[in-house]
């Protein structure tokens, strides 16, 4: 989706102010249909209404604004059970 400065990308994240900072873990499917755990550390919508999501996967790996899919990023309980 695009931003002011182009597209959404870790150089380019959306406007500071329409971002919800959370955290949030996660599992996510790989397309070869492995899982791998991870975290969301923000939320932000375009202005299509398109739901955006901050995905950081362990071990270490960068995050990246990735569209969220609730079939391949399933949400994880943040506090007790």
């Amino acid at each position: 989706m695009a931003t002011r400065c182009g597209l959404l990308t870790r150089d380019c994240p959306p406007p500071e102010a329409e971002v919800r900072w959370v955290y949030q873990p996660v599992e996510v499917q790989y397309p070869d249909g492995g899982w791998t755990l991870g975290r969301i550390n923000a939320w932000w919508t375009d202005g299509a209404g398109e739901l955006w999501c901050r995905l950081r996967t362990l071990p270490g790996a960068c995050p990246q604004w990735r569209r969220y899919d609730p079939e391949s990023i399933l949400l994880l309980p943040s506090a007790g059970i």
